[in-house]
């Protein structure tokens, strides 16, 4: 049976909460064992590894969602999602960017692969000098 909007629309609404707060239990509910998200900043990791990263490398965000495309109707169901993500970096430095993200879903509407769309040229250098500080500190 085809998902319907409202339940991508749900996911998506679900997804954006709960990593506004680095909800790391919510955000993995969203997920289907062994899903990978591709991060243009981290790769492809497993979401289980990705997302503790990412929260570790997180002092606050807050996500607006502009618009959310759907194609639902075929056994290959996606959901893309255009969003603003105020990103403050672990060290206090803003990193705010624009992105898609472009979730695959099983047949009951987890996500089994995030391509994470944006272009890092902002915020690299921020980011990679947080890299850089907090392996120093490890």
């Amino acid at each position: 049976m085809p998902l319907s909007r409202a339940v991508a629309n749900h996911l998506v609404d679900n997804y954006l909460a709960a990593l506004a707060a680095a909800n790391i239990k919510a955000v993995l509910g969203l997920f289907a064992d062994d899903s990978v998200v591709s991060s243009p900043l981290y790769g492809d990791l497993a979401a289980n590894e990705f997302y503790p990263l990412l929260f570790a490398d997180t002092a606050q965000s807050s996500l607006t969602l502009r618009k959310t495309l759907h194609d639902i109707d075929g056994a290959d169901a996606t959901v893309a999602f255009w969003f603003d993500f105020a990103w403050t970096l672990a060290d206090g430095t803003p990193a705010p960017f624009t992105a898609v993200d472009v979730a695959e879903l099983d047949a009951t509407g987890r996500i089994t692969h995030l391509h994470i769309v944006y272009d890092t040229h902002p915020i690299r250098a921020a980011w990679e000098t947080q890299q850089k500080l907090s392996s120093t500190s490890d």
